[in-house]
């Protein structure tokens, strides 16, 4: 039996043993790392008084500790050393700097803003320090620009393609966006427009505004954008300013039923942070996270720290959706824990000294910078956000969107947009701003929004009225506008997606180059006239696809055609190049008739000189269908019916046309070339103030030859008078003097195309590219056309009936091309069958000529054997009444 005293002793040993134990057993669940692994420090910048260095700060926190509880065995532990930058460039640069010379750390994590990264980013670019930021998705800081910069978020890019399929979902065709006027803000712009271009929605108005601005100034632009008609915003702001934005928005009236806001991923991801409770309904896009159990169990995790980190925070806004910053702050903190243990050793030392840490020129390298660097890029992993991988310093990840709607405070998904597939799902039903379930227009009418002034010409005159007709009622002082060019401007606007207004401004005693640069200096804000695109005019104002072609032509006055009385007035009736295919095919036919016949019918024998006369003298009499030879072969009656028959319809047209010339009064313009009029002496008419006038003398006319004209009426009477030979203008005008003046006048062809006319408006303007869209739709469902014929071929009938001295054109070949080919096929394939059927009656005495003589005299043995050979054949066919 053991003493007591002993016995208490070993009592006391045990004690100590266990207690030793408990000691020195690795606790699985501890944050700290093995006593053998050496401190890697990194530094920390982000605004722990603003959301997202908040979040940042708790999710890297949380970050870290797993790591190294996962990794118990690591031969590094990050040691994050933490600045202020109190969202200020200069403190965030001054702590950059502090932290890479001061505390040798070897990379920096933040920090939050996009103008501060610039800074940190460049700092770390001449030390050699990794800048990772897991906050900033402007593209105006990028790695292509900064060589140690790494984004472990999402870029801008992807956000914006996910809101321009949203904007072609509903519709939408204009979108103004609202965007901090900073580096961030203005970054996205670029990218926005292409997004949309690409899904044909235009920025027709930007509205930026500054962190630093008042109330009044926030009040002011938002009442401005009141007075567009467009009702599409995208808002692109940090959380602070966009709450004043919306609070303001709401009390003026711009958070109800008709509007669509939609924000941008950095106020989607901090929805629980915005001040404002004015956001019910807007809708917004958010880079799309992988849900799994990892995800829930750290959002619990991070909830409970941060409201402890933070005991002043609303636990409900904290705890309503785990933001996207704190799920990218988390991966990128581990990314970065991973990324040191494939370092070699390292010491605190790494960094190598100089002058001291606030000179800027003699920055110090870190050594382990690139090595460092390298790491990052190669490290993968299942990280909270998905599979992180980095490709050319930027996060590969799912390209996918959530689209969410803003409801009492809580995103509501409707739907998912990925970059292969577009909207995956037809989006859900939305509750829009004034709980609207109704799907805005994106565009109202506005009582107080900016009315056009349109100029258009003021005096037209009377012959021009079918183009334009201002009319100014006496008792409502309202202006009454009529006329082919309000009409096609009137219906282009009815087919806009929004509401156009506009009042027609008469201007008096302006030509359209002047109305051109009162429109160019902001008089006015467009112009509604019969205007022609000129490269000169477009320099200054915008057109529209223009509504209605035009050229330039010559009118003169009809004079009698003297040819028609000449001598040779008989070959006149056809062109000639019918009159020589005809004489080829008179000549072809009789060869034809005369191979056919020539070896069973004596008539078509004798001398050499006989044939000749025998194939001209047969075809030429089927003109009368007075030829004397009679026709043995079947072959040649055929090829004979088919040519009468052309015969016949020839000589019919052309005693037709012939007798027509001999009879009716022959007209043809006195000038119908642009030459004629430029080597003579005469005066040439042009209307008063068109741009014709420069296009004659660019062609060399002399400018005391070129007579102003202001209207129709003088056109007739400076051409009845003689004061001018012709009259040089726009085709349009031209013709509607034509249906005017049906006698006495013709009208030569286009002298050359010019534009057309168009509408015009200010540079840059949106309206000049919609009215073009709207004007080919009109022309497209031939609404243009129903114009057109209401306006200016309502009299064309009757000037076409009353017309007695139409000219008699010549009958060209396209007129019996077809009937020519018939003839020739039919000809041809008979003579085929002929010389098929001789080869067969005499097959051995041909080959025993081909086998006995060269190629060249076969062929002249086979032609005096066919010549030859005839007389037998004919006097037996004859004898015998046998026909071939």
């Amino acid at each position: 039996m053991k003493d007591p005293k002993t016995q208490q002793d070993t009592k006391k040993k045990h004690i100590f043993f266990l207690f030793y134990i408990m000691l020195h057993i690795p606790n699985p669940a501890s944050t700290q790392p093995t006593q053998t692994a050496a401190p890697f420090k990194v530094g920390l910048i982000l605004d722990t008084n603003y959301p997202i260095g908040q979040i940042a700060l708790t999710s890297i926190k949380i970050a870290i500790a797993d790591f190294y509880t996962v990794n118990t065995n690591s031969t590094k532990h990050l040691v994050v050393v933490q600045r202020n930058s109190s969202s200020n460039v200069l403190t965030a640069a001054s702590s950059a700097l502090e932290l890479i010379t001061g505390e040798s750390v070897h990379a920096i994590l933040g920090p939050d803003t996009a103008s501060e990264v610039a800074f940190v980013a460049d700092l770390g670019a001449k030390a050699n320090v990794p800048i990772i930021s897991y906050s900033v998705t402007s593209k105006s800081v990028a790695p292509c620009c900064f060589h140690f910069f790494v984004r472990a978020a999402p870029s801008d890019a992807l956000q914006v393609q996910a809101i321009a399929a949203l904007v072609h979902e509903y519709g939408w065709r204009r979108v103004v966006p609202i965007y901090e006027d900073d580096d961030h803000g203005v970054a996205l712009l670029p990218f926005l427009v292409d997004a949309l271009d690409n899904v044909e929605a235009v920025i027709p108005y930007r509205c930026g505004i500054r962190f630093s601005a008042t109330d009044d100034h926030i009040s002011s632009e938002l009442y401005r954008l009141q007075k567009l008609q467009i009702r599409v915003f995208v808002i692109h702001t940090c959380v602070q300013l966009a709450g004043r934005i919306f609070t303001i928005a709401n009390r003026i009236g711009m958070m109800s039923e008709g509007y669509v806001w939609i924000l941008t991923e950095g106020l989607t991801s901090l929805l629980g942070w915005i001040e404002s409770k004015s956001v019910h309904g807007v809708l917004g896009v958010s880079t799309q996270i992988p849900v799994s159990e990892k995800l829930n169990g750290f959002k619990r995790r991070w909830t409970r720290q941060f409201l402890t980190e933070n005991p002043d925070a609303d636990p409900s806004r904290v705890s309503s959706e785990l933001s996207n910053y704190a799920v990218w702050a988390y991966d990128a903190a581990w990314a970065l824990a991973l990324a040191a243990e494939h370092l070699g050793p390292v010491t605190n030392s790494t960094i190598r000294t100089s002058n001291g840490y606030d000179n800027l020129s003699t920055l110090v390298v870190s050594d382990t910078g690139k090595s460092l660097l390298q790491a990052l890029l190669h490290v993968q992993f299942d990280g909270l956000g998905g599979k992180f991988h980095l490709v050319n310093g930027e996060l590969n990840m799912t390209k996918a969107c959530r689209i969410v709607n803003v409801v009492d405070g809580k995103a509501q998904e409707i739907g998912v947009w990925t970059q292969n597939e577009g909207l995956k799902r037809r989006l859900r039903p939305v509750i829009w701003p004034g709980e609207s379930m109704v799907v805005p227009k994106g565009w109202d009418v506005t009582t107080i929004g900016k009315r056009l002034r349109l100029a258009v010409p003021g005096s037209v005159a009377p012959g021009f009225k079918s183009f334009l007709n201002l009319k100014v009622d006496k008792t409502t002082n309202r202006i009454l506008a009529k006329g082919f060019v309000f009409d096609m401007f009137e219906a282009a606007v009815r087919q806009l997606p929004y509401a156009l207004l506009f009042d027609y401004v008469p201007v008096e005693h302006v030509n359209y180059d002047s109305l051109v640069e009162l429109v160019a200096n902001g008089s006015y804000d467009g112009i509604v006239a019969d205007m022609t695109l000129t490269v000169q005019r477009s320099m200054s104002v915008d057109f529209t696809q223009p509504y209605k072609q035009s050229g330039i032509s010559i009118l003169a006055p009809e004079v009698t055609d003297k040819g028609s009385r000449s001598a040779w007035v008989f070959i006149k009736p056809l062109e000639p190049n019918l009159w020589a295919i005809s004489g080829a095919f008179f000549i072809f036919t009789g060869i034809i008739i005369w191979l056919m016949e020539h070896r069973v019918n004596q008539e078509f024998r004798g001398p050499w000189w006989r044939h000749h006369g025998t194939i001209v003298s047969f075809s030429l009499s089927t003109l009368s269908f007075s030829h004397s030879e009679r026709i043995v072969s079947n072959f040649s009656r055929v090829t004979l019916i088919v040519w009468l028959f052309v015969v016949f319809i020839l000589t019919s047209s052309y005693t037709a046309n012939l007798s027509s010339m001999l009879t009716v009064k022959q007209l043809k313009p006195s000038v119908s070339d642009i030459n004629d009029l430029k080597y003579s002496a005469a005066s040439i008419g042009y209307l008063q103030h068109s741009f014709v006038k420069d296009n004659l003398l660019k062609l060399g006319f002399d400018k005391s030859r070129l007579l102003p004209l202001k209207s129709p009426q003088e056109y007739a009477e400076a051409l009845a008078c003689g004061r001018v030979a012709a009259i040089v203008d726009e085709t349009p005008y031209l013709e509607v003097f034509i249906n005017d003046h049906c006698d006495g006048y013709e009208m030569s062809s286009e002298i050359y195309k010019t534009a057309g006319f168009g509408f015009a408006f200010p540079k840059g303007s949106m309206l000049a590219a919609d009215l073009s869209k709207a004007i080919l739709k009109i022309t497209e469902t031939g609404q243009s056309y129903s114009i057109q014929q209401k306006w200016f071929e309502q009299n064309q009938n009757t000037c076409s009936s009353g017309d007695s001295s139409a000219s008699s054109k010549q009958i060209g070949l396209d007129s019996f091309q077809g009937l020519f080919c018939i003839t020739g096929a039919i000809s041809g394939l008979c003579c085929i069958i002929f010389v098929i059927k001789f080869y067969i009656q005499n097959k051995d005495e041909l080959k025993e000529i081909v086998a006995n003589n060269p190629w060249r005299t076969s062929l002249h043995e086979i032609w005096k054997f066919f010549y030859e050979a005839a007389d037998e054949t004919s006097n037996s066919s004859r004898a015998s009444n046998v026909f071939v």
